[in-house]
């Protein structure tokens, strides 16, 4: 849906300011540029719609009926667009509870888009339809006969699918989930997901050609940070392998959403009375991010709102029911720290904050993943020959 690294959008600079913007930041490579000017993102946007503010995290609704000229502004501004909520299960003007589908900001588009690196002529599956905005531009660069895409959403495939026809892109649309890819038309060039994954399926590997390239927005359960992995399969086919390229955060591929325990199956009551005890100097801050969920596996990671000064932070166990929670106060330097289970999750924190720090705090871009037979994925850090 977004980069939590972008600005708030600009909702006055039109269609060409847009244009502008994108070629200023890089993120409009030339060799898309046809493309952007032939295939306009509001031709794909629904009449109703719900903008999102980056700054506040907040939606507001936009009815082209009511007021063309600001869901005009807000159609051609850098801005991501929910235009579906809670799974369809929706109604009424206001904003629903979870968004469920969107159109992403133009700049993370076309910077995904040039990650990808699709030629004229290659096959390419897409994997999350949307509003079919990003199957238009790959059609567009590639050939509507060359580009499938899919969603798990009917009313959605639906939608996306007659906007390509009004376009005059037949690119086939598919109701269907997406983790097993569409071997009916494999083998593909490209295969870009634009839904956030945590466990990548064989199966794109297997349909990918050697070379080929697939480009997967990739987190871990510990929390909602992402950053897209672009994987080139291997010669022999049995594996695809690359680097973290960008920070991002998409809505997450439906039958991949985090189902855990409850709060009371992992800390009944009484029981931290009877966990083990320490203290930190670790901050909150300390056990944010994408890089902690790389380096402590299986684990989510919950930030209590701060209440007269007090925060508490837990960590669950997502294989047991082991937990840990740090209890941190304003002006404290340390935090008590409780933790119970088979797992000692707090230990695991600050063993890998540690190697965090004696390899040079290391960010999501020296680090990578390969993906196997079996469906086995391996992180690595400053090359596939680094493993954690």
């Amino acid at each position: 849906m977004t980069t939590p690294t972008a600005q708030a959008a600009d909702v006055d600079s039109g269609r060409d300011g847009l244009r502008r913007l994108l070629l200023r930041t890089g993120a409009l490579e030339p060799a898309w540029v046809a493309a952007f000017d032939a295939v306009r993102r509001a031709d794909f946007l629904p009449g109703v719609m719900w903008p999102h503010d980056m700054a506040t995290g907040r939606s507001r609704t936009v009815d082209k009926a009511r007021d063309p000229d600001a869901w005009q502004r807000y159609a051609d501004s850098d801005c991501p667009i929910v235009t579906q909520w809670d799974d369809g299960a929706h109604n009424g003007p206001e904003p629903g509870r979870s968004f469920s589908s969107s159109s992403s900001m133009p700049s993370l588009v076309f910077s995904m888009l040039a990650d990808l690196d699709v030629r004229e002529g290659q096959r390419v599956l897409e994997i999350g339809a949307g509003t079919g905005w990003n199957a238009a531009l790959l059609a567009h660069r590639a050939g509507a006969g060359n580009v499938v895409t899919v969603d798990v959403d009917g009313v959605v495939a639906a939608d996306a699918r007659a906007a390509l026809q009004r376009a005059g892109l037949p690119v086939r649309v598919l109701h269907r989930d997406g983790y097993l890819g569409f071997p009916e038309r494999a083998p593909y060039d490209r295969i870009i997901a634009t839904c956030g994954l945590r466990d990548i399926p064989f199966e794109w590997v297997d349909q990918t050609v050697p070379g080929g390239v697939i480009l997967v927005p990739w987190g871990t359960y510990y929390g909602p940070e992402e950053a897209t992995a672009r994987l080139v399969v291997a010669e022999d086919g049995r594996s695809a392998s690359g680097p973290f390229t960008r920070p991002v955060g998409f809505m997450r591929m439906r039958s991949q959403r985090l189902v855990r325990r409850q709060h009371a199956a992992y800390v009944p009551p009484g029981a931290m009375d009877r966990a083990d005890t320490s203290v930190t100097s670790l901050s909150a801050a300390d056990l944010e991010g994408f890089v902690p969920g790389l380096l402590v596996p299986d684990v989510t990671h919950v930030a209590d709102r701060e209440r007269e000064g007090r925060r508490t932070v837990w960590l669950y166990g997502l294989s047991d029911t082991s937990w840990a929670a740090a209890v941190f106060r304003a002006g404290r330097n340390e935090a008590k720290v409780y933790q119970s289970g088979p797992r000692r999750l707090w230990d695991e924190v600050e063993t890998a904050h540690e190697w965090w720090q004696a390899h040079r705090r290391p960010g999501f871009e020296r680090f990578g993943l390969t993906v196997e037979q079996g469906g086995r994925t391996r992180i690595w850090l400053d090359g596939p020959g680094g493993l954690l």
